[in-house]
């Protein structure tokens, strides 16, 4: 029995330990997912649709040709009849006041910043879900191990039982608890399993693939511990978070806007040439000369129904909006900052005080019982509270640490920022 005490106290000593590992499961299913996205796909056709319509709105509208007949006589419908009788081409040319072609491509321009801040956003959105659900996974993977290492301690434990039985020096109700409690953690070994087979699917429906796919997951890294605050944050926000990006850019083009609508104070110009063919008029054998024309047109800017006084307003209104709708966001995340770095904050204490005391006590809690065990002094119930202590600190620890790296997934898609990558946030 020595021996198999033995192989307890090793045993327990390899579960509960944390190897560092790196992160280049989750960064290829990252890539994978970004590949694929049909969002994204979207997005990019959408941007390419406003490339396009920066040609459309920046460049001379088509010329009109013009064919005619000028003065026919309805007598004869003749062509030599009368000298003021011709036929006639022409062409004309539509020009914007200048400058207001340069002015609608500046606007134009703007929706495909605009679009690529979306695709900036969407991206840095797939990583957050792609992150948080791989995260869970590897928790409820790591748990899974932590259960069957702990099932197998639980029926070690459950041998002696039976041995100590064999003599009379157990009872049947220790027996009895100890099949009880392989049975619980057999339970609890099949509701992880059920959820790793939920998350799982949620990663690989971001992937396009079956989601009984298997997705693979490295151990939890060792945590780089980050020093936040809200106004550091709501700074980094500010200068790299997409989505407020957009929002600023989407202003810029609301002034651009109201500029271009202040083009339609101005008048807009028609160049027309028009050539008038004449033919030999034939009661005098005498050969008409040809005509040329040219005229030009000049629009009046009457602004019929402050049609051109409304788009200004218009513009005016967006703007307005979209500076709004910017002071909102940040207002949002300024709420969403102080609640992460609460977060973080507690499940970096919890975690510390896992890890440096109530784990090493778990320990010896469990080594401590063993021992006692051994000579008798505890029953095994003793030992068994002790492991499942053990089990549940370890489980917790788990816990705990995939759940800093998932809020560390959602602060960093709302500042748009890899935290790690930024100096002074990570501490020393």
């Amino acid at each position: 029995m020595l021996k198999i005490l033995v192989m307890f106290s090793l045993a327990a000593g390899t579960l509960f330990s944390f190897p560092a590992a790196n992160n280049g499961a989750l960064d290829s299913l990252i890539n994978q997912a970004l590949n694929v996205s049909p969002a994204l796909k979207m997005l990019k056709a959408k941007y390419n649709a406003s490339v396009s319509r920066v040609n459309i709105n920046s460049n001379l509208p088509d010329p009109t040709l013009t064919l005619g007949l000028a003065n026919l006589p309805t007598n004869s419908f003749s062509f030599t009849q009368e000298p003021m009788t011709g036929k006639i081409i022409g062409l004309s040319q539509a020009f914007p006041f200048p400058g207001k072609l340069e002015a609608a491509a500046d606007a134009a321009e703007k929706d495909a910043e605009i679009v690529t801040k979306e695709i900036a956003d969407a991206e840095n959105e797939i990583k957050k879900n792609i992150s948080k659900n791989y995260w869970e996974l590897v928790f409820v993977r790591k748990a899974i191990e932590a259960a069957n290492q702990s099932r197998i301690l639980l029926k070690n434990i459950a041998e002696v039982v039976r041995a100590n039985y064999s003599v009379s020096n157990a009872s049947q109700q220790n027996i009895l608890k100890v099949e009880l409690e392989i049975t619980n953690i057999a339970d609890r070994i099949e509701e992880l399993k059920n959820k790793e087979n939920s998350v799982s699917a949620l990663i690989n429906a971001q992937l396009l693939q079956n989601t009984r796919t298997y997705v693979p997951a490295d151990e939890l890294p060792d945590i780089t511990y980050l020093s936040l605050n809200e106004v550091k944050l709501d700074s980094l926000a500010r200068l790299n978070r997409p989505f407020l990006e957009g929002l600023q850019i989407a202003k810029q083009k609301s002034l651009l806007m109201k500029n271009l609508a202040g083009y339609d104070y101005y008048p807009n110009f028609n160049l027309a040439l028009q050539y008038s063919f004449r033919d030999r008029i034939s009661k005098t054998n005498m050969q008409l000369d040809d005509f040329f024309t040219v005229m030009v047109g000049i629009s009046l800017p009457l602004n019929y129904g402050g049609k051109v006084t409304a788009k200004v307003e218009e513009a005016e209104a967006m703007q307005n909006m979209y500076d709004g709708q910017y002071q909102m966001s940040v207002q949002t995340l300024s709420g969403n900052f102080g609640s992460s770095v609460s977060k973080l904050n507690s499940l970096q204490e919890r975690i510390k005080l896992l890890e440096e005391a109530l784990l090493p006590q778990a320990r010896q809690t469990y080594a401590a019982s063993l021992s006692s065990y051994q000579v008798a002094q505890i029953d095994f119930i003793n030992v068994i509270d002790a492991q499942n202590r053990l089990y549940q600190i370890e489980t917790n620890l788990y816990r705990l640490k995939s759940d800093y790296l998932i809020e560390k997934s959602e602060l960093e898609f709302l500042t748009g920022t890899e935290l790690n990558k930024v100096p002074g946030f990570t501490q020393e």
